[in-house]
């Protein structure tokens, strides 16, 4: 598997190639933002080990900009922001996975490998069970990650595909910002839920006829959303 590495620290970056290389990845990196969207713009890789403080282009921005250029490479986004905002905030840019600095090498390792692992079992879950569901004549491809309408495709991150698909699989059930955090994030400590919210407003996007008004991605006032199937 082939690995980018977007670090500026060069004995951390050099580091992580060494160790990687160790595990029979390939890696890549790069030492700013810039480079690495150039990099990505041209190549193809299995994972993203993205930095947040970065030069020329913070992290957070490098990874809506994949997000916004239909590029799902799953992200671990390393950084020295520990907070649970901070966390949310790289969930919200499009992150897979985070790492806070510093870290030890194995759970690095365990991580990445972890990543690269769940994206191939909520795949095979998705074979198991529904992976094509359709409302509004819209069809949500589990499986692939997309989203179709009887005009276009859209890819959704593996973030949104999981929360989407916790909603459905509790249909008319009231699901709690706390339940989100746990259940799709595993994020067990008390945060700030609102980052969740701007996942929500993205799927109605997607989903609803009418947004502003939604009936299928509803509001469950103090507690949270709930899935409706018109």
């Amino acid at each position: 598997m082939k690995i980018l590495i977007v670090e500026d620290e060069q004995h951390l970056a050099e580091g992580l190639k060494f160790n990687l290389e160790l595990e029979d990845y390939e890696t890549e990196i790069a030492q700013d933002g810039k480079i690495a969207l150039e990099i990505l713009a041209n190549k193809e890789f299995d994972a993203i080990i993205l930095d947040v403080m970065l030069p020329e282009i913070d992290g957070f921005e490098v990874a809506r900009t994949l997000r916004s250029q239909e590029n799902f490479t799953p992200i671990l986004m390393l950084t020295a922001l520990g907070k649970p905002e901070d966390v949310l905030l790289g969930f919200e840019a499009g992150a897979d996975d985070y790492l806070p600095k510093p870290f030890d090498l194995a759970i690095f390792i365990a991580r990445l490998n972890g990543l690269l692992r769940r994206r191939e079992w909520f795949q095979k879950e998705t074979k198991k069970s529904e992976d094509i569901f359709t409302i509004n004549s819209k069809t949500i491809d589990f499986q692939n990650l997309e989203l179709k309408t009887e005009t276009e495709t859209v890819k959704l991150t593996l973030m949104e595909a999981k929360l989407l698909r916790h909603l459905i699989e509790n249909e008319g059930k009231a699901v709690s910002r706390k339940e989100i955090l746990q259940d799709v994030w595993g994020l067990n400590q008390e945060t700030d839920t609102r980052a969740i919210d701007n996942f929500i407003v993205r799927l109605r996007r997607l989903l609803e006829n009418e947004p502003n008004s939604p009936k299928i991605l509803q509001t469950v006032r103090g507690i949270g959303y709930k899935f409706v199937k018109n």
